[in-house]
């Protein structure tokens, strides 16, 4: 595929089948051209890359745009289906999954913005306010893992997975126990992916009930992560309302959501691989090893959020022309075996692992620390519990989530004793 300015036509990848075996057919696409245009299930075109180093050149290429703000009206240039293109311009106007305060966060900006968010944001989530987590953490694993004990079958997901990383973030933002059941709510319909009715509505009402969250620390700061990002400064600048709303919906979504799916994959991993489990109760010291061959074999984010070209941009011998959708997917970087010996096997003893799981340059993920450490405490305290946790089905019948940007299981059904 040389280098031109007329892309080829796409490829329909993302169907059902692939998002429940991905890795084959992103090992494939691996070998057949460094950048590829595809097309995603609501019809966009997208160039999807998947060698480790292109994927992390991209991820730091100042040519590729997070701009949403612009970024949005190339979306009806970039539909491969006619009838989708029609559909979605027809109905733009009352479609829209989030309003545009839900998106005016430092992860859809470019510098100077992303600059300036970022600094106020760093003021408040902090090394140390991650760190004095741990115990909570800790205790909040053990009462979590008693109630899992207590059934011979259960859904690891929704027993531990899910609640865990939820309550966490609930804590950092200061939501107050008897509104996280609605907070909840509208947290798992946000990130369905579904352009519902319903869907709206939960994030109207999610809006407002962090508007007035907001107002409430600021009239009373408490110590929590959302008060501080009240009051955080730099050189006299603040972070206005809508960009608290919006930075407190990113909290949210990319604070609990990957971390849910790290749980969730790496708990898999490790059912499916006796061995590895063993070697862990053997030596303690390399669970943070292991919680980034997770990261590698099966990361919580599948894709990377979504950039554009404001050039054209070589990938290898293929130009991605400007004004194109770039997705960079994170879990054929991970299994490229130009950058891993034996990819597909999973090693908790390599000295490499660390990767692309949590981005690279300016956007790598701010709550990477915090993740790793739920990840770790949460998966250690799981098997050193329940040392007979076995699957309660076959491997091959679990679900995964039909997700453009997540890799996670629906449900992972165990069986305790």
């Amino acid at each position: 595929m040389p280098g031109t300015d007329t892309p080829s036509p796409p490829l329909d990848l993302f169907t059902p089948a692939f998002f429940q075996r991905p890795h084959a057919a992103l090992a494939e696409l691996r070998d057949t051209a460094p950048a590829l245009p595809v097309m995603t299930p609501n019809g966009l075109r997208t160039w999807l890359v998947t060698g480790y180093e292109d994927a992390r050149a991209l991820l730091a290429d100042p040519r590729l745009s997070k701009d949403m703000r612009v970024g949005k009206d190339l979306v009806p240039r970039n539909f491969a289906d006619p009838r989708k293109q029609a559909e979605f311009l027809k109905e733009a106007g009352e479609r829209s999954q989030f309003p545009h305060v839900l998106s005016v966060h430092m992860l859809d900006s470019d510098p100077p913005d992303h600059t300036r968010l970022r600094k106020l944001v760093g003021r408040a989530f902090t090394a140390r306010r991650v760190e004095s987590l741990g115990p909570r953490i800790t205790a909040l694993t053990d009462e979590l893992l008693d109630g899992v004990a207590r059934h011979e079958r259960t859904d690891l997901m929704e027993g531990l997975a899910f609640p865990l990383p939820f309550t966490v973030i609930c804590w950092l933002l200061g939501v107050p126990p008897h509104d996280r059941a609605e907070f909840r709510r509208w947290s798992n319909l946000l990130v369905s992916g579904a352009g519902t009715e319903e869907v709206r509505d939960a994030s109207a009402d999610m809006i407002a009930y962090l508007r007035a969250l907001i107002a409430g620390k600021r009239a009373a700061p408490e110590d929590d992560m959302l008060s501080d990002l009240v009051i955080a400064t730099d050189e006299g600048e603040r972070l206005s309302s809508d960009e608290l709303i919006a930075m407190a919906f990113l909290l949210l979504v990319a604070g609990h959501e990957t971390t849910v799916n790290l749980i969730g994959n790496g708990a898999l991993a490790l059912l499916r691989h006796p061995a590895v489990r063993e070697q862990l109760a053997r030596d303690a010291s390399l669970w943070p090893a292991a919680v980034e061959e997770f990261l590698r074999y099966d990361g919580p984010v599948t894709n990377a959020t979504w950039r554009f070209t404001t050039e054209p941009v070589p990938v290898g011998d293929v130009v991605i022309p400007e004004g194109e959708f770039v997705t960079i997917s994170l879990g054929a970087a991970g299994r490229d075996p130009r950058r891993y010996e034996d990819p597909d096997r999973l090693d908790v003893t390599r000295g490499n692992a660390a990767g692309l799981a949590f981005g690279h340059g300016i956007h790598h993920c701010l709550g990477a620390p915090l993740a790793r450490l739920e990840g770790r405490i949460v998966l250690s305290r799981l098997f050193a519990r329940l040392p007979g946790l076995r699957l309660a089905v076959d491997a091959g019948e679990l679900r995964w989530r039909s997700s453009l940007m997540m890799r996670g299981l629906e449900e992972l059904p165990v069986l305790t004793a």
